[in-house]
Order: structure tokens, then C-alpha cells, then sequence
């Protein structure tokens, strides 16, 4: 009997949702205190997610829920690469 693995979830930090991971983007801090969007999901640093909807992203964006997250003033390009990732996703579908 093969046994199913469990997928990886995480939550948004804009809804609080759990949801798969594959289905939220990963924004990072590193040591050195540079905030990034990691598309990768791998990179080195403290992680937050947020769901792959452009709605989350601008509310994110309202709210400065990344600068309370990580401590930090978030640049707004941060907030730019995430929506053209979200805007990506969404016309693949």
C-alpha cells in the first residue's frame, strides 16, 4: 500500500487560511534584513505567506502586514513583484 503524502500547508498571513503551499507565495527576510519575494519557496530566511490572489496582495499592501511580520520597512516594489506574480498565475489558468 503506497502511502499519500501529506502536502505542505501554511497559512496566509492576510486571511489567516491554511492552504497548501504550492498555493501561496513566499515572501522572505533574510539575515542581513533584505525582504524578497521567493518564488522558489526555498530560500534562506524567515518566511511568510500569502495566498496567490491580487485581492490579498493589495490588502497586505493597505494593512503593511509585511512590515509588522518582519519588523521592517517594506519596499514597495516587494508589493509589485507579487501582484505581477499573482497577474502571472492567473492568466496561465
Amino acid at each position: 500500500m503506497v502511502q499519500k503524502r501529506k502536502t505542505p500547508e501554511r497559512k496566509c498571513i492576510v486571511t489567516n487560511e491554511m492552504k497548501p503551499k504550492k498555493d501561496l507565495i513566499r515572501v522572505v527576510r533574510n539575515k542581513e534584513g533584505m525582504v524578497f519575494v521567493d518564488p522558489t519557496g526555498k530560500k534562506n530566511g524567515r518566511g511568510a505567506y500569502l495566498s496567490r490572489d491580487l485581492d490579498v496582495i493589495q490588502k497586505a499592501e493597505k494593512s503593511n502586514v509585511l512590515n509588522r511580520t518582519f519588523n521592517t520597512e517594506i519596499d514597495a516594489g516587494i508589493y509589485e513583484e507579487l501582484k505581477q506574480l499573482v497577474n502571472g498565475t492567473q492568466n496561465e489558468k
